[in-house]
């Protein structure tokens, strides 16, 4: 009885922990495929769940940061949804291979052509953005989401250090540390590398072959055991008929 009554107990708590840990995992989130390194290039994911039971997701908003405005912005094709890119003006133009850009992509906006995101989903959409600043350790994306019922949830709060997660926190992308630094010591490595591999394929095929003769001998070594042991079975049997006859 006690047993039971403390399985009981334990199986409330787990569903109060799951209750309470729930919303801070259901919101709209980036993550970059890979990684996600200052300086270079990458591919992220704005992930979005649908969080209603009685309506469907039909239009993300994400607006990107302006203090760290991206040169490159460019949204894959995600099938049933149309996306807009919105540029804006920069304040202070930036040099991307020695060109002059006065002008960043502020917003990209995905609107559903059918049901869009149904209750029980989630949906990705992936963008492919850089340069990644090199003096910025995160970027911060706010983000709406708008449901079939007109109901807007604004993903926009920034998360304080040393706070607690605010209830509808804007997507955050970590950023990486920067790779460009290490190319020279990377292609020493890489030439390092490139001959050890060398080495151990040459060593492997060293033991290949040693294997390959084992097998072969083991393989003869067999073949004329097998023969001798009919042989000696026949001879054997011709014994037995021998002295049956006589």
């Amino acid at each position: 009885m006690k047993a039971s009554r403390i399985a009981a107990a334990g199986a409330v708590s787990g569903i109060a922990v799951l209750a309470l840990s729930a919303p801070a995992f259901a919101h709209v989130s980036v993550q970059p495929e890979g990684t996600a390194a200052k300086g270079g290039y990458a591919v992220v994911d704005f992930k979005v769940p649908n969080e209603r039971d009685n309506a469907s997701t039909t239009k993300l908003e994400v607006n990107f940061p302006t203090d760290h405005p991206l040169s490159s912005v460019m949204p894959e094709p995600v099938p049933g949804w149309k996306a807009e890119v919105t540029k804006s003006k920069l304040d202070k133009p930036l040099e991307s291979h020695g060109q002059k850009i006065t002008e960043a992509v502020s917003k990209v906006t995905w609107t559903a052509d059918g049901k869009g995101i149904e209750p029980g989903y989630f949906q990705k959409f992936p963008v492919s953005l850089g340069a990644l600043p090199e003096d910025a350790d995160q970027l911060v994306f706010k983000a709406v989401q708008t449901y079939s019922n007109k109901e807007v949830v604004r993903w926009i709060e920034v998360q304080q250090e040393g706070q607690e997660e605010p209830e509808t926190p804007a997507p955050v992308l970590e950023l990486a540390a920067a790779e460009g630094d290490a190319h020279g010591a990377s292609g020493a490595e890489s030439g390092d590398d490139t001959e050890a591999a060398a080495q151990n394929t040459a060593a492997d095929s060293g033991s290949g072959d040693g294997s390959d003769t084992t097998a072969r001998v083991l393989g003869i070594v067999g073949i004329v055991v097998g023969a001798a042991g009919v042989a000696y079975g026949v001879l054997a049997g011709r014994r037995r008929d021998s002295g049956a006859t006589a």
